[in-house]
């Protein structure tokens, strides 16, 4: 469906919201919809809504008026806490200031209800949202069914499926993470400290889930073997609960390691992999980010499998499915997590070593 088409369907909107509140890698995921908004609607004032924590990955997106930081865990926490009268007061004034905004379309990206409530609370007329469960659609004037499992497999394909549905222009429908000049000074001094300017692989070895991790003494081991091959040092990125592993695979790579984990901010990190030769990563937000910019990527998938086909030639999954794959929250080997442990250390090189672009 054409842009005209579609805009013949409804009034043109002016003030456009949407709405994806977490987490790090489904915002990633979905933001080639700011770009795909943005040319449907170059006029339009386009605003996006996030949770604080996945904030800064919109701060500097050229196709964004505005980002609004949606105060998702301390409403949850009032709600943990019982302390309805609290929670009511904050939602009403969180209700005046997103119809303060006058948004005449709002699009849930997430589909859950606690992504089409803010939605609903825009006042906008059209409340749009993908896939919605949870009760959400309740709250909403349309449901774009999320597309049939035979069509998913590429990267953000949900969003894809989105945008022609909604006859968005899709031709160009890359991710994008941008930072910001004081992001990328931050970075470089970090990297320079540690005489590192010359070149690392950016490793992503943590996610929030145990059975998406590669065994740990593996990426001590293929930190080993990067510098043994090639001179280059790995760099560990993580969050700061992950300090103390990046630090114990640091130390068992006998120096061919350096931990940044908690170490840097959400951009800091990801101008470390701007930076880098190459990413190996788990299924985690940072990995995802380096297809965003642009890096030489290995993904190294288990018991969830978001996507398989990364969407560019210099980007590739390893994956060994079994009878179990792919689990995702409901692990079923007692622990042995089996899918990661069939990726060896021989095999990651081996398939770093013909990624296109990598420079090693």
């Amino acid at each position: 469906m054409s842009t005209a088409d579609h805009a013949s369907r409804w009034h043109t909107p002016e003030r456009v919201l949407l709405v994806r509140l977490s987490a790090i890698g489904d915002v990633i995921f979905a933001s080639p919809l700011a770009a795909a908004f943005r040319r449907a609607y170059p006029h339009a004032h386009l605003a996006w809504l996030v949770e604080p924590g996945c904030a800064p990955l919109l701060r500097h997106h050229p196709d964004l008026d505005a980002v609004i930081e949606w105060p998702g865990p301390r409403l949850r926490s009032l709600w943990r806490e019982r302390r309805l009268p609290a929670l009511a007061a904050e939602l009403r004034a969180l209700r005046r200031d997103l119809r303060a905004r006058r948004f005449d379309l709002a699009v849930d990206l997430q589909g859950l209800l606690k992504s089409a409530l803010p939605v609903w609370l825009s006042g906008a007329p059209q409340r749009i949202g993908l896939g919605s469960r949870e009760g959400g659609r309740l709250l909403l004037t349309r449901v774009v069914p999320r597309e049939p499992p035979a069509a998913r497999g590429r990267i953000g394909s949900e969003y894809l499926h989105l945008a022609r549905t909604l006859g968005l222009p899709d031709d160009s429908f890359d991710m994008a993470v941008h930072f910001g000049s004081d992001d990328a000074a931050a970075a470089d001094r970090l990297l320079a400290a540690a005489g590192l300017s010359a070149g690392y692989v950016a490793l992503c070895p943590f996610t929030t889930r145990p059975q998406k991790h590669w065994l740990a003494p593996r990426w001590a081991e293929l930190a080993a073997r990067l510098r043994a091959d090639t001179g280059l040092h790995s760099v560990l990125l993580g969050g700061p609960n992950d300090a103390e592993a990046g630090a114990e695979i640091a130390a068992e790579s006998a120096g061919s390691a350096l931990s940044l984990a908690g170490r840097t901010s959400l951009l800091e990190a990801a101008v470390v992999i701007d930076r880098s030769r190459a990413v190996v990563a788990v299924d985690t937000g940072l990995g995802h980010m380096g297809i965003a910019r642009k890096r030489p990527t290995l993904l190294l998938f288990g018991s969830s499998l978001p996507y398989t086909d990364t969407g560019r030639p210099d980007a590739r999954v390893l994956y060994h499915p079994r009878a179990c794959s792919p689990c995702r929250r409901r692990p079923t080997c007692d622990g042995r997590f089996d899918c990661m442990r069939a990726i060896t250390v021989d095999e990651v090189v081996a398939a770093l070593r013909v990624l296109p672009g990598v420079v090693l």
